[in-house]
């Protein structure tokens, strides 16, 4: 319990957070530019927040002693996964209802920026949300996500929680 609660104050553990959602991003954009996958809005938006969790870990590998630093990496590690985790499963709702007016796809991506101007290439959303054109192991793509987000929210409560038992028995 003590070394899961170290690892907050760790610039590798911060830095492997970021990598690993690097890793996801560029994943996200083989399976756009070389499988020709084309990201619906909420693709774009499950993307969004993988770069939420990039973030995240580079904010907490700034200075990962620093209480402020880290809670405000805390902080937007837990509003990317849990956001993540929300679009995805938004979006398996939206592939596996039989009602097709109980969703409807939007094209533009809702941000507070044209990030979908400025770099349409990674924020453009050209494909349906209702279609399932990739599986793996019997789960499509957004099902796949909700397992990732769930996972990197799992592991954010089990360090925040093993670092307030260990303060708490100090």
């Amino acid at each position: 319990m003590t070394w899961l609660a170290n690892l907050a104050q760790q610039r590798s553990a911060w830095l492997l957070l970021s990598f690993s959602a690097f890793i996801f991003e560029l994943i996200a954009l083989y399976f756009q530019y070389q499988m020709g996958l084309e990201p619906c809005i909420m693709c774009i938006y499950q993307r969004t927040a993988m770069l939420g969790l990039l973030a995240a870990g580079l904010v907490g590998a700034v200075r990962p002693t620093n209480l402020i630093c880290r809670i405000t990496a805390f902080s937007a590690w837990a509003v990317a996964s849990i956001w993540g985790y929300l679009i995805a499963r938004q979006h398996i709702d939206m592939q596996t209802t039989t009602d097709p007016f109980a969703f409807s796809c939007e094209f533009e991506p809702n941000f507070p920026l044209p990030l979908h101007e400025w770099m349409p290439h990674f924020f453009a959303a050209t494909g349906d949300c209702g279609n399932i054109d990739w599986q793996f192991a019997g789960l499509s793509m957004p099902a796949w996500m909700e397992i990732i987000f769930a996972v990197f929210t799992l592991i954010l409560i089990s360090v925040v929680v093993s670092r307030l038992i260990i303060k708490k028995s100090l």
